[in-house]
């Protein structure tokens, strides 16, 4: 469909403004940024449903049918998805219901791109992989250590590709003003690399969603929770505790921390030991000398590590003593000695490689 609303365009352009806003913002969970949240939210949804009612996307077209303009518009449940995973929620159940709810934006983002057969050969089968094991779903389905990591970078590097690719159509934009096969390339690749992105955040969500899981459920209203008993949750008299579980209030696991394909089981968080921690408190910044110049020189010399002589001191020689005959001798012969080497080897006689 080539023909398109003015208030889609703009319906469009309003929420994607508003989306890039978002996206430069740090302080993802104060109450200004998840109310502009709540907003951007609602103008995807109104350029959904105006897309719906106005059947932009037909199941009966193939690709070729979508005019370059439109192909934008396939991204509008990727969007959606992206967003709803930041609204801030402190309530588990809420949590739980935000994620499903990006996740399902996320399946019809996919649906709808495999139905005009966008997605690779690659994509399709994570697709089918993640259809019939959405819980226990990973971009790299293999139990062998080194296939996992080859096919980890393997889709790395592809998804650099794409980004790379992406960066220069897009810091180039009179290329799209002059072709619009320039212009559906864009679209295309952006939309390629949203697939790459969607099935990160479907691996990242069941294994959140295997987390929330085994979280115990919320009590009634009205009743309130015992405290734990400091002695049965390891803690001493400050309520310190070294173990790794019962670390956030009024959440507590047992079990394995990790399964035996490195899956985490429950949420977990690694401490160093108090009497370390309390050993760092009152102590200089920097590194303290652990010996004297004179013990670290003394130790040098026994390692082997210094060479003594050298240096204009070792030019200086003793004056010889007259009366040692046996010691003018022996310098006598050693000088003889050294005359009949120079004689017998003269100066360049070694260098024989660059000679004709």
């Amino acid at each position: 469909m080539s023909e398109q609303p003015q208030n889609l365009r703009a319906l469009y352009a309003s929420a994607e403004r508003a989306r890039h806003e978002l996206a430069a913002s740090y302080e993802t969970n104060t109450p200004a940024f998840q109310e502009n949240l709540s907003k951007t939210i609602a103008t995807y949804e109104e350029c959904l449903k105006v897309s719906e009612q106005i059947s932009l996307f037909s199941p009966n077209e193939t690709l070729e049918d979508v005019s370059s303009s439109d192909l934008q518009y396939l991204a509008i449940h990727y969007h959606l998805a992206e967003l709803v995973q930041k609204i801030f929620t402190p309530e588990i159940s809420l949590r739980k219901t935000n994620i499903l709810l990006a996740r399902d934006h996320y399946e019809r983002f996919l649906k709808q791109l495999d139905s005009y057969d966008i997605l690779g050969a690659s994509d399709s089968k994570l697709l089918e992989a993640y259809t019939e094991d959405k819980a226990n779903f990973s971009t790299a389905s293999t139990r062998d250590a080194a296939a996992r990591r080859d096919a980890k970078i393997a889709r790395f590097r592809e998804e650099k590709e794409l980004k790379r690719k992406l960066e220069y159509l897009q810091q180039n934009p009179k290329l799209a003003e002059s072709d619009e096969h320039v212009v559906r390339d864009l679209h295309l690749t952006s939309l390629a690399f949203m697939v790459f992105q969607t099935f990160q955040s479907l691996e990242s969500m069941a294994q959140e969603l295997h987390i929330i899981s085994l979280a115990p459920p919320a009590p009634p209203p009205g009743v309130a929770t015992a405290a734990p008993d400091a002695r049965q949750d390891g803690r001493d008299k400050d309520g310190y505790s070294e173990r790794l579980d019962g670390q956030l209030p009024g959440l507590k696991y047992s079990g394995p921390i990790l399964s035996s394909d490195g899956k985490p089981m429950r949420p977990f968080t690694l401490l160093d030991s108090r009497q370390t921690l309390k050993k760092g408190v009152f102590r200089p910044d920097h590194s303290l000398p652990t010996m004297t110049i004179d013990e670290y020189l003394e130790e040098e010399k026994k390692r082997g590590g210094m060479i003594e002589g050298g240096g204009p001191q070792s030019e200086i020689r003793p004056d010889p003593n007259e009366d040692d005959f046996d010691a003018a001798d022996e310098e006598t012969m050693k000088q003889r000695a050294w005359d009949e080497y120079v004689e017998a080897n003269p100066k360049g006689s070694g260098n024989t490689l660059n000679r004709g």
